[in-house]
């Protein structure tokens, strides 16, 4: 008998079918499969589907089959769990530096690693409509440049801007471009920052990396600013709250002891409790006292007392007495 047109393709749609349409609680028969294959313009026999669906098992598919109740052939064990998949969805969603647009197209793929079955239940809506997404498109691929460039321990270069009130971009030093030796990311409250050695100040500096425009690799390696690795990005990341600049001291404060998951939270397991009586406990820390360090204290309100540095602690009480001053009795309309 001659051989059916398109057998050479018959066993990679095979293979795509039951990617495609099966999973444990959707079997195809072999009748349903050669049907499908005839979709396509593939004509089979049961004896040949039989030997392709032994032959994908022998590549490594993980083709299973199920008699008595919903008897067929499906797909078993995926690169990807459907838990694993809704996990990385509302992630997606969720994740701030991914645009509206981007977002649905990532979700798009993450559907295609399961069946179309189990892709409806990644559909899902995350309460996150409402939810700042950045306005910068080309951040997906910044990131992705950056990687480019620590890899190679060469350097970058990018204009940095802000936004105005009606939205456009106002470029920072008058539009000139920013040449940096990255040593790392950091991913810090939903956004992304480079660190690294800025040449024009002398000195590691952090960028919003959605801010940046016209980023690209330059042919200058980073030898000058210590080279990727040269910082401890982590420790870094650890003393700038919400990534604000400001000075860096020893900082020393008094906590009530409920507060010591805040404090190993913020400032890592290898934190020094020190009990301070039976209520409390004092913890000595490296942070840069920016006013959102500030804020963090304040949130915490009469559960914590800044001890030390005391030029850190009349900071704090100048900063809450500016504030307190836009709510005093002479307040403006």
């Amino acid at each position: 008998m001659a051989k059916g047109a398109g057998q050479k393709r018959k066993t990679l749609i095979l293979a795509r079918v039951l990617l495609e349409r099966t999973d444990e609680d959707h079997t195809m028969t072999v009748p349903e499969l050669i049907t499908a294959l005839e979709a396509e313009g593939v004509t089979a026999e049961r004896k040949s589907v039989y030997d392709d669906l032994e032959a994908l098992r022998g590549f490594g598919l993980d083709v299973q089959s199920r008699k008595g109740r919903a008897p067929g052939w499906f797909i078993g064990e995926r690169p990807f769990q459907l838990p694993e998949l809704k996990l990385l969805v509302d992630a997606v969603q969720s994740c701030k530096f991914i645009t509206r647009r981007k977002s649905d197209q990532l979700i798009g793929k993450l559907e295609g690693l399961t069946s179309v079955w189990q892709a409806r239940q990644l559909q899902r809506q995350v309460y996150v409509d409402r939810r700042v997404k950045t306005m910068n498109e080309s951040v997906y691929y910044s990131i992705d440049t950056l990687h480019a460039a620590l890899a190679e321990g060469r350097g970058v270069r990018f204009r940095y801007f802000e936004y105005n009130v009606r939205k456009e971009k106002v470029f920072r030093r008058e539009g000139a471009w920013y040449a940096v030796f990255p040593h790392g990311l950091i991913w810090d409250d939903e956004n992304y920052y480079l660190v690294g050695y800025d040449e024009e100040k002398g000195g590691v500096r952090h960028y919003r990396v959605d801010k940046m425009a016209g980023l690209e690799i330059t042919d200058r390696t980073g030898k000058e600013g210590g080279g990727p690795g040269a910082l401890d990005v982590a420790a870094y990341a650890a003393k700038h709250f919400g990534m604000f600049s400001g000075r860096e001291g020893r900082v020393r404060l008094r906590c009530e002891n409920g507060l010591v998951g805040v404090v190993l939270d913020r400032f890592g397991q290898e934190s020094v409790l020190v009990p301070d009586g039976r209520n409390h406990f004092t913890v000595t820390v490296d942070a840069v006292v920016s006013p959102q360090f500030f804020g963090w204290l304040f949130g915490l309100g009469d559960r914590v007392e800044l001890l030390a540095p005391d030029w850190a602690a009349a900071a704090f009480r100048a900063q809450l007495d500016a504030v307190g001053a836009n709510y005093g009795e002479n307040q403006k309309d």
